[in-house]
């Protein structure tokens, strides 16, 4: 049985892929995030190996001016992923911060964030 990890084949890693991955179909909108999808018939590292769900993260320091509150969104969105990331059909996923982050708390913050992140996936899974 596979494990519920965060492997570097599970994350986008160049500007290339970002652009080609948000030129998918927005998947879901809340109040925080827009989780934008596109499909993956094969990997693109290597046509050998099956094509399987990836994540890239844009938080952008207009919507959250401090680096430990875009920090936190990261560590929040990539856990939602990872325990996801197996029932998850193969594609690459971008979650991008949309709207300015309003003066909470950082743990309340994170986990509205968390719970918004997995709604988002779930979402994913069921398309």
């Amino acid at each position: 049985m596979p494990s519920a990890t965060f492997p570097a084949a599970a994350r986008l890693h160049r500007p290339s892929e970002f652009t080609a991955a948000l030129s998918g179909r927005r998947v879901a909108r809340g109040a925080y995030f827009v989780l934008t999808a596109r499909v993956n018939a094969v990997s693109e590292q290597s046509p050998a190996e099956p094509a399987i769900a990836r994540l890239g993260l844009i938080m952008a320091k207009r919507f959250a001016q401090h680096a430990v509150t875009r920090n936190a969104l990261k560590r929040v969105v990539r856990e939602a992923f990872r325990l996801q990331r197996l029932t998850l059909p193969p594609a690459d996923y971008v979650v991008r911060l949309n709207k300015p982050i309003k003066a909470i708390s950082l743990s309340t913050l994170k986990l509205e964030a968390r719970t918004e992140a997995s709604a988002h996936f779930l979402k994913a899974a069921q398309c």
